[in-house]
């Protein structure tokens, strides 16, 4: 059991995080780097969600009093750097204005309440989801079976990403086995059809898969990799705000992919 004071420290929070993640029992690639990435002196008076970390967020977090910023995608995608230009830029500014940063990549992804995947399916009303498509030992994907017609399906995605969908639609008119994987899911269409699926929603996609979708006779939906990956980062900072009874703001700031 998890005990914690009237303000929660910064060691709480993240203690409480990581367990409800399960980020050391998530294997992940290594430039993710999931959990702490930066400490701050320990206190949390609000939290900030965001689905990438860079000068702008970290500006706005700054500017609306956010002391625990998490995002999907962390500092160190580059990998091994010099501490110089925009990483240095970014740290200077979470230090001075005492800004703690945690990531959570692929254990967000595949949370199967607050998950981007499960979260995205929920608002689309898919019922009776299974996971599928194995990476680095964890199943990161959501099925659902259908029917369901392809134009209400299509325009639920829209609404519930509040933006374009670009549809490649040769697949049935009625899908009947529909998946998703959000983010930049789109190279691995020939595992999904592996898995039997004629409707394949994620958020980017190489332009060969396109002619994949076609070969293969699938629906393909692109939403956008920000869009679909906004969800799971939402619905983390929301419940800690309930648990540990924090106020906290989404810092919205599409990167337009």
């Amino acid at each position: 059991m998890f005990r914690f004071a009237l303000m929660p420290t910064l060691s709480e929070l993240v203690e409480y995080t990581n367990d409800y993640l399960r980020v050391e029992e998530i294997e992940d690639w290594p430039n993710a780097l999931n959990g702490l990435q930066i400490e701050n002196s320990g206190k949390v008076t609000k939290i900030g969600a965001a689905v990438d970390v860079s000068t702008r967020v970290l500006t706005a977090a700054a500017k609306r009093n956010v002391d625990l910023l998490i995002v999907h995608h962390g500092l160190f995608w580059a990998g091994l750097q010099s501490v110089t230009g925009a990483l240095r830029r970014q740290l200077k500014l979470a230090f001075e204005s005492d800004i703690a940063v945690y990531s959570a990549h692929l254990p967000l992804d595949v949370h199967p309440k607050i998950g981007n995947n499960a979260q995205l399916g929920s608002a689309l009303g898919l019922k009776s989801t299974k996971r599928f498509l194995k990476e680095k030992g964890e199943s990161i994907g959501l099925k659902a079976k259908g029917p369901v017609l392809r134009t209400v399906l299509i325009r639920k995605l829209r609404g519930a990403l509040r933006g374009p969908v670009k549809a490649f639609n040769f697949g049935p008119r009625e899908p009947r086995r529909v998946g998703i994987i959000t983010g930049a899911a789109g190279s691995e269409i020939y595992r999904v059809a592996e898995a039997k699926i004629d409707t394949f929603i994620t958020g980017e996609a190489p332009h060969w898969a396109a002619i994949a979708a076609e070969e293969l006779g699938m629906n393909l939906l692109l939403g956008g990799h920000y869009a679909t990956e906004s969800f799971g980062v939402k619905a983390l900072a929301a419940h800690l705000s309930s648990k540990f009874q924090l106020p906290f703001e989404f810092l919205d700031f599409p990167t337009g992919l």
